[in-house]
């Protein structure tokens, strides 16, 4: 069994240490536009899981592909063939991602710890504990930061101590993404509160009978009325 504990602290601890190799700016950019929040936020407001986890799992699973599903990057209208297996067909990159945090292990969508260390370990749940029980940090997290330099599960069970992973990892994403929005924070213990709904606008009052503007099927519209076609015959 994982200390979860034990690893929340760790990649904390690595966060506050962390600083970038690899250039994030450009991707960090493509995640925080306002097209791509929007739709990230939409998500996040029925899972309560925040965007920016959104974001960046969406990043590493099939590089901010909107035609693969953030479970594990297959077609999300059709049935998946990669773990989690058998999801699907979804009508919508939405409804996928939704299932994907509300129904797939290890279900960040009923986690209540977002602050950083909690963000980074869920993420790195996601794609497996492989790492942490080696006593190395998962380049899924960190790669791209000088958390982390070599190492790499190249398939199922085989782990390479030589290989670099050339995706560039969470922790670095997000690092990035904070610097270009500062309203991504994971300072706290839950999930920031999605954007408020748009206010309604009540509709208009209707306006009150008088002289001038007489309520219809009254005395006064029909006395108006044989006024104005009378002007109207001069």
């Amino acid at each position: 069994m994982t200390d979860l504990v034990a690893l929340k602290a760790a990649n904390a601890k690595r966060w506050a240490q962390a600083k970038l190799t690899r250039d994030f700016s450009s991707v960090a950019k493509r995640l925080t536009a306002p097209t791509a929040k929007a739709r990230y936020q939409a998500v996040s407001a029925k899972t309560g899981v925040p965007w920016a986890f959104i974001a960046v799992a969406h990043e590493r699973e099939s590089s901010q592909n909107w035609n693969g599903s953030l479970a594990q990057g297959d077609p999300w209208n059709k049935v998946s063939t990669h773990v989690p297996a058998g999801r699907g067909p979804f009508k919508s990159w939405e409804d996928a991602a939704i299932d994907a945090l509300v129904n797939c292990a290890p279900r960040a969508a009923l986690n209540k710890d977002w602050s950083i260390g909690g963000t980074l370990t869920m993420l790195e749940q996601y794609n497996g504990l492989g790492y942490f029980s080696r006593g190395k940090p998962s380049p899924y997290i960190w790669s791209g930061t000088d958390q982390y330099v070599s190492g790499k599960y190249v398939r199922d069970g085989v782990y390479d101590p030589n290989v670099v992973d050339q995706q560039l990892g969470c922790a670095g994403l997000l690092l990035a993404m904070m610097s270009l929005d500062p309203s991504i924070s994971f300072d706290g213990e839950h999930a920031p509160a999605p954007p408020p709904p748009a206010p309604t606008v009540p509709p208009p009052k209707p306006s009150t009978p008088s002289v001038t503007n007489p309520a219809p099927g009254s005395l006064g519209a029909f006395i108006a009325a044989i006024l104005a076609a009378i002007f109207k015959r001069k």
